[in-house]
């Protein structure tokens, strides 16, 4: 199947990137990597009247580190990401989840903005950005605005994004030397998770970001107290009243809760390795 028609617009400055959404509205889809969305076109499970392209938008590149905060451009391709040493050393966890995310071709097509703004809940790197407690930036006429991750996600494959808004950037706070672990199974590397867990220690405390169990990436305090006081077992046990898994064609909701603490035990031992 091939796409419904539309127009294209590139634009090469976020002045421009707001004119055409001010002009286009509800019918126009911001085009970056295009991973997912190339392929909802061609299913035509997406139908836009036009597609504003905005990889030349050279304010929404770049990767920086200044007053103990590593600022991640929205453009940033996921291969960049996984290569990059201000990644690797501020926010470790996301260059672990670099190579779970599909295949090669992908991750140098697939931006870090686009997998955040589509929140798909099985995704890594939304549930990356919880566990980080990772703040996003977002950019309109008027300005910034900045949301936490926690508030981001707000639905299936909803955020906090208005329609005048671009993502803009992503912003944590350093991370560096601080235990952390990507967990995730799925049918095949490269394919979406069934469950995963993206694993941060917070000195002194645990954050538990889980994906793949529910309509958008989840935290689970109850089993995070628990994991941090050395109670596996008890951390464990608490997943059955913090997670409600969907059922579907991978299996019922029993057995995506059974592999989630199968990963908590895994995430575990690897925290205490470090």
């Amino acid at each position: 199947m091939k796409p419904a028609p539309f127009a294209y617009a590139r634009a090469t400055t976020l002045a421009e990137v707001f004119d055409l959404l001010e002009t286009h509205g509800d019918s126009a889809r911001l085009l970056a990597g295009g991973q997912s969305l190339v392929a909802a076109l061609n299913l035509r499970l997406a139908s836009p009247s036009v597609l504003l392209d905005i990889n030349g938008v050279a304010a929404l590149r770049g990767i920086s580190f200044a007053d103990g905060r590593l600022r991640i451009g929205a453009l940033t391709r996921h291969a960049e990401l996984g290569a990059d040493p201000l990644v690797a050393q501020h926010a470790p966890l996301l260059a672990q989840a670099v190579p779970h995310i599909a295949h090669a071709a992908i991750r140098n097509r697939g931006t870090i903005g686009g997998s955040l703004a589509l929140a798909d809940p099985a995704a890594e790197l939304p549930a990356c950005i919880l566990a980080l407690e990772a703040v996003l930036v977002l950019a309109s006429r008027e300005g910034e605005r900045r949301v936490a991750a926690r508030d981001f996600f707000q639905g299936l494959y909803q955020t906090a994004l208005r329609g005048d808004e671009v993502l803009a950037a992503v912003e944590i706070a350093s991370q560096a030397d601080v235990p952390c672990t990507l967990q995730e199974l799925a049918r095949r590397h490269g394919d979406y998770a069934i469950v995963g867990l993206a694993a941060q220690s917070a000195r002194g405390a645990l954050r538990l970001a889980w994906f793949g169990v529910g309509a958008t990436p989840l935290r689970t305090p109850r089993a995070e107290a628990a994991l941090a006081a050395g109670d596996v077992a008890g951390a464990q046990a608490a997943l059955a009243g913090e997670l409600d898994p969907p059922e579907d064609l991978h299996g019922p909701p029993a057995l995506r809760l059974h592999l989630a603490r199968v990963l908590l035990g895994r995430a575990a031992a690897a925290l205490k390795g470090h």
